[in-house]
């Protein structure tokens, strides 16, 4: 196990308590825990209506299948992120069609974005990448120009603001994801927030195999058990997840500082470094840290990012590479026919980003080690070169 891991979940006595709660309580699925958190999590990206579910993964694919996005449409979305932003288009049929990035947000570059956009368009799909919001508010003017709706994968961004409007809350519909090395944890657990009656009325039903929402066991509120309005998926989120969720948002203040910490010690160490490139964070922005990711700068090659990152590993630093380029997966290659050079500032930034150790109890004393054996590396293979 590495000394300094990548990333640690943050679980106090509070989830703990909590969990041990619904556990005596008998009632392990939905119920009132998984309610108050979806209230926690509406209140905090500023939506009227939550939807928590088993993934921000399954909560994409319902976003999409609610909005009627289906085979023959395109979905326009970005070529770095993480796989699931482009793996639901696919699950609901549709096209993606990715638009190259800006190379300070690694959001999709909204100069690009509107040359993107063909009668077949029927969303476009954001990704604030690493919890950065910025260009929010360039894509939803564009969607609402267009009159396409903007769906905004927000999985990494709880918490963030761009000029003051809350990650969640500028498209139709915006999904977070509470993967352990996301800002806040259900082990595994979603959310869609929406201000949308009818479509968040849509992913409750999705969300528990079509079943009228509101519906229980034996039809007590609204609906019989057995009934099914529409196809829909078991993509529920447990009591026993809520209650963690519901722990670490009534924390969320807390978390966020500390996560602020850890990233402002990182920038401090790294400021001066010529090798580096470290994140970029617009004034009108307030970062919600999902993770910390430097970048070399672009004298060095792939393979000399790879000796570096297995050199860090050696000496038991947990690191890795964020984001490999979509576009150039196995399967998407094969399906679409992408090569590399399709989208040259995603697959730059690609081939040089190292993600550094990085939860909200990373101490200064490991901040220094990790920022000391990145300099031993780097140097090692500078040396190479002379």
């Amino acid at each position: 196990m590495e000394e300094i891991p990548l990333s640690r979940p943050d679980i106090t006595d509070v989830e703990k308590q909590l969990v041990m709660d619904v556990l005596d309580s008998g009632r392990l699925s939905i119920g009132p825990v998984v309610e108050e958190f979806e209230a926690l999590v509406a209140r905090r990206a500023g939506c009227r209506h939550a939807v928590a579910c088993s993934s921000g993964t399954a909560g994409l694919h319902m976003a999409l299948v609610a909005l009627g996005i289906g085979p023959g449409d395109e979905v326009i979305t970005t070529p770095f992120s993480f796989v699931a932003s482009a793996n639901c288009i696919l699950y609901v049929g549709a096209t993606p069609v990715f638009v190259d990035i800006e190379p300070q947000s690694l959001n999709m570059d909204p100069a690009k974005l509107e040359a993107a956009i063909t009668p077949r368009t029927r969303a476009i799909l954001a990704v604030e990448a690493f919890g950065n919001p910025t260009h929010m508010d360039e894509y939803r003017r564009i969607a609402a120009r267009h009159e396409i709706p903007l769906v905004e994968d927000c999985c990494e961004a709880l918490g963030a603001t761009w000029r003051g409007v809350p990650a969640g809350s500028f498209g139709r519909v915006g999904v977070f994801g509470f993967y352990p090395n996301k800002q806040i944890t259900t082990g595994e657990g979603g959310m869609i927030v929406t201000d949308d009656d009818q479509l968040a009325d849509i992913c409750r039903s999705l969300r528990n195999q079509g079943r009228a929402p509101g519906a229980t066991y034996g039809g007590a509120r609204s609906g019989s058990w057995l009934a099914h309005e529409r196809l829909g998926y078991n993509y529920r989120l447990s009591e026993v997840a809520a209650a963690i969720g519901v722990g670490q948002m009534r924390r969320f203040d807390e978390i966020a500082e500390m996560r602020d910490r850890v990233a402002g010690t990182y920038m401090r160490h790294l400021m001066d470094r010529a090798a580096l490139v470290l994140p970029t964070v617009d004034p009108s922005t307030r970062q919600s840290w999902f993770i910390f990711v430097v970048r070399l700068t672009e004298e060095y090659t792939g393979d000399e990012r790879k000796r570096i990152i297995e050199g860090m590993r050696r000496h038991d630093i947990g690191c890795a590479a964020y984001f490999p380029c979509i576009h150039l997966q196995p399967y998407f290659r094969e399906q679409f026919g992408f090569e590399p050079g399709c989208f040259p500032v995603a697959e730059s930034v690609c081939h040089r980003t190292i993600a550094l150790p990085f939860h909200n109890r990373l101490t200064a004393r490991e901040i220094d080690m990790v920022v000391q054996t990145l300099d031993l590396m780097i140097t090692r293979e500078d040396l190479k070169r002379t």
